[in-house]
């Protein structure tokens, strides 16, 4: 299986690639790619860390599995590939996106763009089976990906992360809260956006003033 993942990921998470629990995870991953649909492409596995180098990382957002759906997930956590319908919780963050910066709803849901600005959109989870939700959880992605988020926050400064939903908010435990800034708020889904839980939480200007007083370029989100 062929994966893309850039190379200051690479090596930075080399130490990672190679400890037991990785190990076991590859191969649990390959024969699951063998016998069964499974999503993201191959290629696609790492595909939010070779949109967003880590020197350039400015932005973390934290989902929690890939899309199961057919010809949904690209790599990268609430994005899909160009001309696949928008799912709900993608609809709500473009809504939020339309009310607080005044910004026309995009046609296309594919959050490539973003990453290639600096925002990691990194889900916990990196694989799934097909129509199985959470189906390659507890398998060892999420010790890797913890092992992202702790390495971004000692190794960066002034990283916004952006938790979204009770799972999210838990990694605030991973970021060193004196070096970066955590926004939280309740989940774009709409069982937590109907409860007013993720409208007019503002996160997409408040991240863009952060960014800008901090001599950064805003995300053109």
């Amino acid at each position: 299986m062929k994966v893309n993942i850039h190379q200051s990921w690479k090596q930075r998470l080399s130490n990672e690639f190679e400890q037991p629990y990785f190990n076991t995870l590859a191969q649990f991953v390959r024969a699951e790619y063998t016998q069964h649909t499974c999503y993201p492409k191959g290629k696609d596995i790492f595909a939010a860390f070779d949109h967003c180098p880590f020197d350039e990382t400015k932005v973390v957002i934290i989902g929690q599995d890939p899309y199961h759906g057919p010809s949904q997930a690209n790599g990268l956590c609430f994005s899909v590939k160009d001309g696949i319908p928008h799912p709900p919780s993608l609809i709500n963050i473009f809504k939020e996106i339309e009310s607080d910066l005044g910004k026309p709803y995009p046609k296309s849901g594919n959050l490539e763009r973003w990453a290639d600005q600096g925002v990691l959109l990194l889900n916990a989870t990196l694989t799934v089976r097909a129509h199985q939700a959470g189906s390659h959880q507890g398998k060892g992605w999420e010790i890797f990906t913890d092992a992202v988020i702790r390495k971004v926050s000692m190794e960066c400064e002034g990283i916004v992360f952006l938790l979204w939903g009770g799972f999210a908010k838990k990694k605030a435990a991973l970021v060193d809260p004196s070096k970066h800034h955590i926004l939280t708020s309740g989940h774009p889904s709409p069982l937590s956006a109907n409860r007013g839980l993720w409208f007019g939480n503002r996160h997409f200007s408040t991240t863009n003033g952060i960014l800008e007083k901090n001599g950064k370029s805003p995300v053109r989100w």
